[in-house]
């Protein structure tokens, strides 16, 4: 059972959070934001958001993989989330979010549409794919707007999309002398990122939900080594940053979006430095197991279903919060 009060506090703390990092509120002159009006959830990313679909790679992906691109409508309608085959030990946060944990989305009161790629950057242009058939953003965007943006509903005021991304762009380039200028590179990794954003924009979804990098500068892989952790916690800053001003620019640039930032570094941090608070009595080793009670890492770089499942009441407090009706 999770804890209640220090599920309480960790909502109470996020709510009185600074817009540039925890919620832009929805712009006036975009649709009304209604959280419990929301029926239909759109996902971009990594292997944190990722889930397991009958019609995926397995272990990767929702949706096909670089080698198996194109789907036809039927598969896209018949497609099946296999429960618990996330990068946890069980449902992730976006299951527990919309409460979409198996079988068809269409029988979702909130339905999952994942196109997250487990193990995807930004853009393999920007940086090396983590196998041939991985799927990075900017072309799980391409892949939604040529084989499902005509099949699957997104009508606005009843349509989220959450973006979470980054996690492999700065675990991927920690060490990696070829880069002199890290907070140049972020802004070439943000114009491809806003790119697609723009392009998801323009073809109906309106309403966006950005999550930043969480604090990977604490995970298993590297908090054993200061310098790498400290380094980590540089660049973290700076994408978060980035990414920050690219969505006020984003939602300056089109009024007609609502655009939402959860702050995941943040909270990480507050979990981690009060763990027993929150049920967890390990923080920095893992366990790779059926049953990682009390660990906060399920293996050297994803957290647990707890964690998932204690951030997807943080973001529903904020998505409820920054409800304008």
């Amino acid at each position: 059972m999770t804890p209640l009060l220090p599920l309480l506090y960790a909502l109470a703390a996020f709510s009185g959070l600074g817009s540039a990092t925890a919620a832009a509120a929805p712009n006036s002159k975009a649709s009304v934001f209604d959280w419990d009006k929301i029926r239909f959830m759109y996902a971009f990313g990594d292997s944190y958001t990722f889930v397991q679909g009958t019609e995926g790679f397995a272990n990767f992906s929702f949706f096909g993989d670089a080698f198996d691109f194109a789907f036809t409508p039927q598969q896209i309608l018949s497609n099946q989330i296999i429960p618990r085959n996330t990068s946890s030990e069980g449902s992730n946060w976006i299951e527990f979010l919309t409460g979409c944990f198996g079988g068809s989305p269409l029988n979702c009161s909130k339905q999952l549409w994942n196109f997250a790629f487990a193990g995807s950057d930004i853009s393999g242009a920007l940086l090396p794919l983590h196998h041939n058939y991985t799927i990075p953003l900017v072309d799980q965007v391409n892949q939604w707007a040529t084989y499902a943006s005509d099949v699957l509903p997104h009508p606005t005021g009843e349509t989220l999309t959450a973006w979470w991304i980054g996690i492999n762009d700065t675990g991927d380039t920690l060490n990696n002398a070829s880069i002199t200028d890290f907070p140049a590179f972020w802004e070439t990794e943000m114009a491809a990122y806003f790119t697609a954003v723009q392009k998801a924009h323009d073809n109906g979804l309106k309403t966006h939900l950005f999550i930043n990098v969480p604090a990977e500068d604490r995970s298993p892989s590297i908090v054993g080594n200061p310098t790498e952790a400290a380094t980590m916690k540089t660049h973290l800053i700076q994408f978060n940053t980035a990414l920050a001003n690219h969505v006020a620019a984003f939602q300056a640039a089109n009024p007609d979006a609502t655009t939402m930032i959860f702050d995941s570094n943040a909270w990480f941090n507050m979990v981690l430095d009060s763990p027993a608070e929150f049920g967890f009595n390990d923080t920095t080793g893992f366990c790779t197991c059926a049953d990682p009670a009390g660990f906060f890492w399920y293996n050297t770089g994803h957290p647990t279903q707890l964690v998932h499942e204690l951030l997807a009441a943080a973001i529903d407090a904020q998505l409820r919060n920054s409800s304008t009706v």
